[in-house]
This record gives structure tokens, sequence and C-alpha cells, in this order.
């Protein structure tokens, strides 16, 4: 039977691949063949994620989705995850999840198989209604903080992303040669925001 795995993770600073070796030794002892693996660092509250609609479209009816945990595929909103679910359904593929041990008899054929199959759609409902939650709440937490801070210190601002050192650099020597030149036209020459210009000629203006 034909395996596609699927990896996700939400950022950039977390390993997609982290579950791959765990993954390829279960569908190992499984006996499956693993023909595609797909792995991306997008959150799993978007439907749209380009490797999930890679393998999707390159997956035959029959094949296993093989995934670490319902987390990883879905902390989807009620609306898109039973669209996903339908395009599993009309795709026929059997979603595997490794730390869902009931969804392990979804390559059964059986009448065994296929009654888990029933209990196994509403743990997956679940599981996934409890990773969309969980999402929820960390956005609600994070949310709480900020505006704790906010009220505690007005003029607090959440820390953006670090400022790029060598075009920073480049905008002060473009100031400095170019005294009467405008905003826009120092952005153009550096090839950056107007806005980034206006924060570093701030910075400038404190330093003085």
């Amino acid at each position: 039977m034909k395996a596609h795995i699927y990896l996700r993770a939400s950022t950039k600073d977390q390993d997609a691949d982290r579950a791959k070796a765990q993954l390829l030794e279960f569908a190992s002892n499984s006996g499956f063949q693993v023909v595609g693996i797909y792995s991306e660092n997008i959150s799993g509250t978007k439907l749209q994620r380009p490797q999930l609609m890679k393998l999707l479209a390159a997956a035959d009816p029959g094949d296993v989705l093989l995934v670490e945990s319902i987390d990883r595929l879905s902390r989807l909103s009620q609306s898109d995850w039973a669209r996903l679910k339908q395009i599993l359904a009309d795709k026929q593929l059997r979603l595997i999840v490794v730390d869902l041990p009931t969804t392990h008899l979804q390559a059964d054929s059986s009448i065994t198989g296929q009654i888990m199959a029933v209990i196994n759609d509403m743990l997956i409902d679940l599981t996934s209604t409890m990773a969309r939650l969980d999402q929820e709440k960390r956005v609600e937490r994070i949310r709480q903080g900020l505006a704790n801070k906010r009220v505690q210190d007005p003029d607090w601002t959440p820390p953006g992303k670090q400022k790029n050192v060598k075009l920073w650099e480049s905008i002060e020597r473009l100031l400095a040669k170019l005294p009467e030149a405008s905003a826009d036209e120092i952005a153009t020459l550096a090839g950056c925001g107007v806005a980034t210009v206006y924060r570093v000629k701030k910075e400038l203006k404190a330093k003085v």
C-alpha cells in the first residue's frame, strides 16, 4: 500500500522534519511503500498549504496519508476541517495518525476495519476540535498578555523583527551624502520601504 507522509511545523524556527524518521520507521513496520514526503513550515489554521495541496493532488484512491498527530494536519476552523475531510473522502485516502492507535487499522479493509473507520471519524473530529481550541486559547493568551502590558505601560509596543544592520547602515550613508533627498528618494535608492527610512532618521535624531 502506498503512503504519503505529511510533516508540518508552524514557524521557520521549528523543524518540520523532526518526526520524519519516526514516520518512515512506522511506514516500514506497517509494510507501506512511501511514495512521497511533504514538509512545510506554515500555520495549521490554513487549509491552502502548498505541500498539503501537492500531496492531495498526487495521491491515488486507497493511498495512505500518514501524519504524526492530528494537529500537524489540522488546527482548522470547523468549516475548513469539513472541507478537508470531504477532500480526503473524495480522494478515498486513508488517514493514519501515528499517535492515535485506532487509526492504524485504517489499512484494514475487513469488517473490523470498517467499524473502526466509523469510530476513527469521531475520534479524529474530536482531536481536530481540541487542536483548534488549543490554538485559539494560545492566541487569546497572547492577546491578553499584550493588552496587560499596554495597561501597565501605555507607551509599550511589541518587539518587532530585528533590524537589518547592513540596510540601516546603507540608509545612514545615503542620508549623510544626500541631506536634501526626500524619504521616498532614499527608500528608492536603498531598496526599502519609506517607513524604514523614517525609523532610521528617528534613531539618528535621538542620538544627537
